[in-house]
């Protein structure tokens, strides 16, 4: 552990289970260094286990099933740079285990379900994202998963989806309203009738009116823009690759949309479109190839998802630094 921060700066990272979280934390892991970031998954703040929630008929994504009070009391905590005995949730029992020492560090980032949800620890944080994957992606990927690596059937799959929307659409949901950044994965429009939603077109929803965040345009800042990047200096097969970028409203927010349908098909040309990108908060012209190439194999790597992953990581940096302006400017990693 590094030494005792002056200052912590919360992240928070909200999405549903099986949307990309993990790969996005290990893009944010390879931006600042494990010594400077502790994540803290918010199921441990579970009241229910597994067994009490069947009891009681409520699913993990139900406020009732998690305890918000102290959530709020810990993570503000934290943010206060105090150490906390924070609770276990243990995802193969199912059961609440003992409490783990959970230190103050430079960087925090609160993940899971409900990191959005409560207004007192959303007031907490210092940035945040939401990932948004839509219905039709999510199935896929979930089948995919579900069926070949669990040996669950596709019947099975579909059922715990539709089980779970409700819930998923009363508590998870409704916290999109209030990220700074939405990351938005959807089915291609580039293929009709696409089934097999491997092309992807993802969508990075900025909010304007953010402290220090200046959202990333293409070309020029405000006006709507499409774009089909050009053969010759960017390798793609069918279908090929539209951008689009544009300002718009969403969930009640004026926000800019940043969008690539289509994925890439040489990872050293995504230079020629980070040319293209403004306020990308990078370091220097480059980095955010850089950083996409530095791990190639991370899903989401050849679209958009990788993309706006780094790119939000680079806002996520910024923020940190300027809130950290005092001190020494954090090194690249």
């Amino acid at each position: 552990m590094t030494s005792k921060p002056d200052r912590v700066v919360l992240i928070g990272v909200a999405g549903d289970s099986g949307c990309g979280k993990s790969t996005f934390l290990r893009r944010l892991t390879d931006l600042f260094g494990e010594e400077l970031m502790t994540v803290i998954c918010l199921d441990d703040y579970h009241s229910l286990d597994r067994k009490q929630r069947k009891e009681k008929g409520v699913t993990a994504l139900d406020p009732r099933a998690n305890n918000f009070d102290l959530m709020y009391e810990q993570i503000k905590a934290l943010k206060n740079t105090q150490a906390v005995d924070k609770p276990i949730y243990n995802h193969e029992t199912g059961e609440i285990d003992p409490p783990e020492r959970v230190e103050p560090n430079h960087i925090i980032v609160v993940e899971g379900l409900h990191p959005l949800y409560d207004e007192r620890v959303r007031s907490l944080l210092d940035f945040s994202v939401y990932l948004d994957i839509s219905d039709e992606v999510k199935i896929a990927w979930k089948i995919q998963r579900d069926m070949a690596e669990r040996g669950h059937r596709y019947e099975d799959v579909l059922a715990s989806i539709n089980a779970r929307r409700p819930d998923f659409t009363a508590y998870i949901e409704p916290q999109k309203a209030h990220a700074d950044i939405v990351i938005q994965v959807l089915p291609t429009q580039l293929i009709p009738d696409d089934k097999e939603r491997k092309i992807l077109r993802v969508r990075m929803i900025q909010r304007y009116g953010i402290p220090g965040m200046e959202p990333t345009y293409l070309f020029d800042e405000g006006s709507t823009i499409n774009w089909i990047p050009c053969g010759r200096k960017l390798t793609c097969s069918y279908p090929g690759i539209k951008m689009y970028y544009g300002p718009d409203a969403y969930e009640g927010n004026e926000v800019s949309i940043l969008e690539v349908d289509g994925q890439f098909d040489n990872l050293e040309e995504m230079i020629y479109i980070e040319s293209h990108l403004s306020n990308t908060s990078s370091k220097f012209y480059g980095e955010l190839t850089e950083l996409l190439l530095q791990h190639r194999d991370y899903p989401g790597s050849n679209n958009g998802t990788g993309l706006f992953q780094v790119l939000a990581g680079l806002k996520m940096r910024a923020t940190y630094n300027r809130l950290m302006s005092s001190e020494t400017v954090l090194a690249t990693a």
